[in-house]
């Protein structure tokens, strides 16, 4: 039987799990199609993060609560997304009266750009660049391409940015072990 929790049947990653505590917020605006997916590395950011929360994405129905956290001015908010402009470093430790706001799309990247592409109100967010040191570990799905980062590698890249080293040491941890034992416990056999 799986664990209720992570999921997995024969190599629960439940002990990995950290319980980070940061005052950023992070939403994950999730395509519906990413839900179910068991490849879906955004349910670890959200098991480990007490301020991360999924929101369905739709096309034709902007979600009003996130809509009204955009425009709350006690929030910063930041689209995590490529741009092709060039963008000088941001400091997001900066002494600031306001908290940072990340929306990361949750989907796979021929998606997230087509949710960027539909989205007048998403595409209008100021966006903010990941710059990676190392290379995605992350090939549970076909059609990766080299520098992109999967949701839970985007969470630990900001985690960084926001100088939470040891927290962002203790998500990788976790995302490791997810990746280690995805394989082996969908084929059936116990890797721990």
């Amino acid at each position: 039987m799986a664990c209720h929790r992570c999921g997995f049947q024969h190599n629960c990653i439940c002990t990995d799990e950290p319980t980070l505590t940061i005052s950023a917020r992070f939403i994950l605006l999730t395509h519906p199609k990413e839900q179910q997916k068991s490849t879906n590395t955004g349910q670890l950011l959200v098991r480990a993060l007490p301020n991360c929360e999924v929101v369905i994405w739709h096309r034709t129905e902007p979600p009003q609560a996130l809509l009204a956290d955009l425009a709350n001015p006690n929030y910063c908010p930041w689209l995590i997304f490529p741009t092709d402009e060039k963008q000088l470093p941001i400091d997001l430790t900066a002494s600031s009266n306001t908290v940072p706001l990340f929306i990361l799309l949750d989907a796979t990247w021929q998606e997230a750009r087509k949710m960027v592409r539909k989205t007048p109100w998403l595409n209008a967010l100021p966006r903010l660049t990941l710059n990676p040191i190392h290379t995605s570990k992350y090939a549970l799905r076909r059609n990766q391409h080299d520098g992109n980062l999967c949701t839970c590698e985007s969470g630990i890249e900001l985690l960084h940015l926001l100088q939470e080293s040891t927290q962002a040491e203790q998500l990788q941890t976790y995302f490791n072990a997810f990746i280690d034992v995805f394989k082996a416990d969908k084929s059936g056999h116990s890797k721990r």
